[in-house]
C-alpha cells in the first residue's frame, strides 16, 4: 500500500528539533485527538503523480546562495524582474532553457515567482513539469513550495500534499514555509478539522519550527471560520511557548473575528489586554472595532474609540471614515455621512471608491437618485474611476425607482468603459427588467451573461425563475428548471418553491403535484414554504380535503407550520365555510403567539356575519381584537397569501 501524503510526515527523518520552549498545550489540539495525518486520504496523489511525475533521477544538489550562480546572474535577475506580462515570461523561460550551462534553480524559481504574481497558476504548474522533465534543473524546496502554493490558489490543496510527498523522493526536507502554505490551503478550502490536525502535528511532533506566519495563518483561519475561542487558545499557547510572542496582527485578527460574531464585549476586552501587555493596537485594530460597533448602532462606544485613537496618536484612515459613512448611510443619516466626508477631506484623507459608493448607496436607499448621481459624478471628477460595484449600486437604485432606461444606459456604460459586469450586476438588471415586465429583454440579458462566461449563481436562477412566473411564463420557468437539472445545476428547494408557487397561482395543480412528488427522487425535502405553497394552491382551487391531507402530511414529516402557513390555513378554512376547523387553528395560533394578517382578520369578520354570528368565531375575534393595540395584526405581503 502506498504511503499517504500525511503519513509521510511521521517519518523519523522529519522529526527535527524545533526549539519551541514551554510545555503549554492546546485543548482543542491535544495529542490524543491527533487523527488528521493517520486518517487523511491520499489527496489524489495518484492523479498528481500521473500529471507531474517524471521518472527521471534528480540530483540532490541544489544551490544555496548566489555564490553558486553563474557569472552575469545580476543581469539575469534584472531581466526577470523587468518582465511585465505572461508572453515575456514564457519567452524568457524558453531562452533560459536553451542556455548552456543552464541558469541556476534560483533563477528558474525567480521566474516562477514572477508568474505567480501574475496569478497564472496553471502556467506555473506546466513549467514546473517541464523543469522536472528536463532533469538537469535541480528542483529545490523553494520550487516545490511555489508549486504547492499554486495548487492552494487553485483550490486543490490535496494535489499540494501530493507534491509534499515529492520532497522525500528528492531527499529534500520540507521547511516551515511548506507547512505554512499547506495550512493556508486547508483553511482556504474550509477544511478546518484537517488544518487543526496538521497544526497539531507541527507542534507536538516538531515537524518544523513554527514562526509568526504559522501562528498567524492558524489564528486567521480559525477566526474567519467563526472559531474565535480556538483562535484565542492558539494566542494563549503563543504567550506560553516563548519563541513567537503574539503581536498586533494576531490580536487584531481575533478582535476582527469577535466583532463579526457580534461579541463586542470580548473584543474590547482583548483590546485592553493587548494595551496592558504593551502590544500597541494600530488603525486596523480600531477599524475592526469601529465596524463592529457601527453594525450594532453603538454610536457612543464608537465615539469613545475615536477619542481613544486620538489619545494614542492613531490617525483614522480612509477605511475608518468609509466605515463611518457606510454605517450612517444605512441608518438614513445622510447629512451626518456628508459631514464625516467633509471632515475626512479636511484631514487629508482622500475618499476612495468604497467611500463614495457607501454614500451613493445611502441616497439610493432613500430613492434620492439625483443626489446619488451627483456623488457618482463627483467620484469621477475627483480622479477616481467608478468600478463595477459603484455602477451596480446606481443601477439598482434606478431599477427600484422604475427608471429602467437610466439603469440600462448605465449598464451599457460599464462595458464601454472596459469594465466587466459581475454576476451581482446582472442579477440587479434581471430583477429590474422583470419588475417592469420587460421579459424578453431580461432573457436576452441572461443569455448575454452566459455568453460572456459569467456563471449564474443561486440568486440569478431564483430571479430568473421568479421573473418568468410573475410575467405569466410559468411553463417556460418549469422547462428552464428541468434544463437546470439536466445541466447539473445544484437546484435548491427554494427554486422549486418558486415554480410551485407559479404553477399553483395559475391553477396548474396537476403540474404542481407532479413537481412536488418528484422532489424526493431528487434528494430534496419539502420545507415549510413548499408545503405552504401547495396548501394555498389547493385551498384556492377548492381541493379542501387534499389541502387538509397536506397539512397532516406536513406535520407527520416534522415540518412545523409557521406564521404564513397558519394564515393560509385559516383563510382557506374560512372561505370554505369550515368554521369549526378554523377555530381550532385560531386557538393554536394564539397558543404559539402568532398574529393575524389584516386580510385574515377582515375575512374573519366576514365569516362571523356569514355564520349567523357564531359565538365561537366571536370569541376568536374578541381575542385577537384585544391584541390590535399591541401590533398583533399585520397587513402581510400579498394579501391572502403573504
Amino acid at each position: 500500500m502506498k504511503k499517504r501524503p500525511f503519513s509521510v510526515v511521521c517519518d523519523a527523518h522529519l522529526r527535527r528539533k524545533s526549539g519551541a520552549g514551554g510545555t503549554a498545550t492546546l485543548s482543542f489540539l491535544s495529542p490524543t485527538n491527533s487523527t488528521l495525518i493517520q486518517n487523511a486520504q491520499s489527496a489524489s496523489s495518484s492523479a498528481a503523480s500521473h500529471a507531474y511525475s517524471t521518472g527521471s533521477t534528480i540530483s540532490n544538489h541544489h544551490p544555496k546562495s548566489d555564490s553558486s550562480v553563474r557569472s552575469g546572474s545580476r543581469g539575469l535577475r534584472s531581466n526577470i524582474d523587468s518582465i511585465s506580462n505572461l508572453d515575456e515570461a514564457l519567452g524568457f523561460y524558453k531562452q533560459m532553457a536553451r542556455m548552456r550551462p543552464l541558469p541556476s534553480v534560483a533563477h528558474f524559481n525567480r521566474l516562477l515567482g514572477r508568474i505567480v504574481k501574475m496569478k497564472q497558476y496553471l502556467v506555473v504548474l506546466s513549467l514546473y513539469r517541464d523543469e522536472a522533465e528536463l532533469g538537469c534543473i535541480p528542483l529545490d524546496e523553494y520550487a516545490l513550495n511555489i508549486v504547492i502554493n499554486c495548487y492552494c490558489f487553485l483550490g486543490k490543496v490535496h494535489f499540494g500534499f501530493s507534491i509534499f510527498g515529492g520532497f522525500f523522493k528528492r531527499g529534500i526536507l520540507p521547511n516551515t514555509a511548506t507547512f505554512n502554505t499547506l495550512l493556508k490551503g486547508l483553511f482556504w478550502e474550509h477544511k478546518i478539522h484537517e488544518a487543526q490536525g496538521l497544526f497539531k502535528k507541527i507542534i507536538y511532533e516538531k515537524l518544523c519550527v513554527p514562526n509568526k506566519i504559522t501562528y498567524g495563518t492558524v489564528i486567521d483561519g480559525l477566526s474567519k471560520a467563526g472559531n474565535t475561542s480556538m483562535a484565542i487558545q492558539v494566542l494563549r499557547f503563543m504567550e506560553k511557548g516563548g519563541r513567537c510572542r503574539p503581536d498586533t496582527v494576531a490580536y487584531s485578527t481575533i478582535i476582527d473575528g469577535l466583532c463579526k460574531d457580534k461579541m463586542m464585549d470580548q473584543a474590547l476586552s482583548l483590546l485592553h489586554e493587548m494595551i496592558e501587555k504593551g502590544i500597541a493596537p494600530d488603525v486596523i485594530t480600531y477599524n475592526c472595532l469601529v465596524r463592529g460597533l457601527c453594525n450594532l448602532s453603538k454610536w457612543k462606544d464608537v465615539e469613545k474609540l475615536l477619542t481613544e485613537m486620538k489619545a494614542y496618536n492613531i490617525v483614522p484612515n480612509v477605511i475608518t471614515f468609509s466605515i463611518l459613512i457606510d454605517a450612517l448611510c444605512k441608518e438614513g443619516q445622510l447629512e451626518g455621512a456628508e459631514e464625516v466626508l467633509k471632515i475626512m477631506i479636511e484631514q487629508n484623507q482622500k475618499p476612495d471608491n468604497a467611500t463614495y459608493s457607501a454614500l451613493m448607496d445611502g441616497y439610493c436607499l432613500q430613492g434620492r437618485m439625483d443626489e446619488a448621481k451627483i456623488v457618482f459624478d463627483k467620484m469621477a471628477a475627483s480622479g477616481l474611476n467608478p468600478d463595477v460595484q459603484s455602477h451596480s449600486i446606481l443601477i439598482n437604485g434606478y431599477m427600484k425607482k422604475m427608471k429602467v432606461e437610466a439603469a440600462m444606459s448605465l449598464f451599457q456604460e460599464i462595458r464601454h468603459k472596459g469594465l466587466t459586469p459581475n454576476v451581482a450586476t446582472y442579477n440587479t438588471v434581471l430583477q429590474g427588467l422583470f419588475s417592469v415586465r420587460r421579459y424578453l429583454t431580461a432573457v436576452e440579458a441572461f443569455d448575454e451573461m452566459r455568453a460572456a462566461g459569467i456563471k449564474p449563481d443561486f440568486y440569478t436562477y431564483c430571479v430568473l425563475l421568479n421573473g418568468l412566473c410573475k410575467n405569466s411564463h410559468v411553463e417556460e420557468a418549469l422547462q428552464f428548471l428541468h434544463k437546470m437539472e439536466v445541466d447539473g445545476v445544484d437546484c435548491h428547494i427554494t427554486m422549486y418553491n418558486i415554480v410551485l408557487d407559479g404553477l399553483c397561482k395559475c391553477g396548474k395543480l396537476d403540474s404542481a403535484r407532479h413537481l412536488f412528488y418528484g422532489l424526493s427522487s431528487k434528494g430534496l425535502d419539502p420545507n415549510v414554504s413548499t408545503y405552504s405553497t401547495m396548501i394555498n394552491g389547493l385551498f384556492s382551487e377548492g381541493f379542501l380535503q387534499e389541502a387538509k391531507e397536506f397539512i397532516k402530511k406536513m406535520e407527520e414529516n416534522g415540518c412545523t407550520p409557521n406564521l404564513i402557513t397558519f394564515n393560509i390555513i385559516v383563510q382557506g378554512l374560512l372561505k370554505a365555510g369550515e368554521f369549526n376547523d378554523a377555530v381550532v387553528y385560531f386557538d393554536e395560533m394564539d397558543r404559539r403567539g402568532f398574529w393575524l394578517y389584516l386580510s385574515t382578520f377582515s375575512l374573519l369578520l366576514d365569516s362571523y356575519r356569514d355564520s349567523g354570528n357564531d359565538p365561537s368565531i366571536f370569541k376568536i375575534i374578541e381575542k385577537f381584537a384585544q391584541k390590535m393595540g399591541n401590533g398583533s395584526l399585520n397587513t402581510g405581503e400579498g394579501g391572502s397569501y403573504p
